[in-house]
């Protein structure tokens, strides 16, 4: 990619990297790994196993000491962690320039508020079109760049490289359903677990209660926990459902997803990933929910498929 002279000497050494949440990680890792940045680092949560998986070890840094001895700041955004938006917040303070990288379409002017106060960066990076255009509309006011998603074209490579799998007609399918800890999001953001009208368990239940409506036999269906989650906060479908459900989240999503033929979820980045992968994706969102908010076209409404009015298909074009 390549900016302006007053743009592009923003990154200079050492900067900061601040993250703590699994999608805003992923899009991070990749750009320093691709860009062979020297970095410092704060990393919580999901993120740092992400970062350590893609970098091997590294050494992490108090928040207050990687301001203090970077250059700048180039963080993700977090819904149950305060850590990027407590870093904007030291870094204006401290002079330091802050750039985050939005990794979702959804929630962005909320992403940058806690109890009521709002604290933006200085500027934002976005990874599509569609992003761009939406943030554009959001923060007026501030400088917003297209970067190519360094974590998307890590898909494309990896992808790339591993053999397709092909089915027989006599084939059950399998099915990756990816979940969202939608219930703590929409608690901490809005004082209401139900404030999209459904939560994760509600979705759930709802696909694995119509599952008989993909039209294929289904030999497999494995449940993956979003990386905040618990990794036995699903266990009660296998007694709830006399399904063959297994248990997710012990292989890389990328490793689980090459070997399903259907990602299913709400609104997760993954079912993105799912396209990229040539996969048949579906928003499992029950009715009463508010509409999937990923503008990918190619991804099927669950409740449009038991009404009939989509015929189901036995592939969709890759993103």
């Amino acid at each position: 990619m390549e900016f302006n002279t007053s743009y592009s000497q923003i990154l200079t050494n050492p900067f900061a990297i601040v993250s703590h949440d699994a999608g805003g990680a992923e899009i991070l890792s990749s750009y320093v790994r691709r860009q062979g940045l020297a970095c410092i680092y704060v990393l919580e949560g999901p993120a740092r196993k992400i970062f350590e998986r893609k970098l091997g070890s590294i050494e992490i840094l108090s928040l207050e000491d990687a301001i203090r001895s970077a250059s700048s700041v180039l963080c993700g955004t977090s819904w149950p962690s305060d850590l990027e938006y407590n870093a904007i917040k030291l870094a204006r303070a401290s002079g330091k320039h802050s750039i985050a990288f939005l990794d979702h379409w959804v929630n962005y002017r909320e992403r940058f508020i806690r109890s009521g106060e709002t604290c933006l960066p200085d500027e934002i990076w976005v990874g599509d079109a569609v992003a761009a255009s939406m943030a554009k509309e959001i923060f007026q006011t501030l400088p917003v760049h297209q970067v190519e998603n360094p974590y998307f074209q890590d898909i494309c490579q990896e992808l790339a490289a591993i053999p397709k799998k092909s089915l027989s007609p006599s084939d059950g399918i399998s099915v990756l359903y990816i979940c969202e800890p939608i219930r703590t999001h929409a608690l901490q953001q809005f004082g209401d677990e139900r404030h999209w009208g459904y939560v994760e368990e509600d979705a759930l239940r709802y696909f694995l209660s119509n599952i008989a409506s993909l039209g294929r036999q289904v030999k497999r269906i494995l449940i993956r926990p979003h990386p905040s989650e618990p990794g036995d906060k699903y266990n009660w479908a296998r007694n709830e459902f006399n399904l063959p459900i297994i248990q997710g989240g012990v292989r890389t999503l990328l490793e689980e997803m090459v070997d399903c033929d259907v990602v299913v979820g709400c609104e997760s980045m993954a079912m993105v990933i799912g396209l990229l992968a040539g996969k048949r994706v579906i928003s499992s969102i029950p009715p009463g929910g508010r509409a999937c908010v990923l503008p990918q076209k190619e991804i099927e409404s669950f409740q449009r498929i038991l009404s009939g009015v989509k015929p189901i298909a036995e592939s969709l074009p890759r993103l």
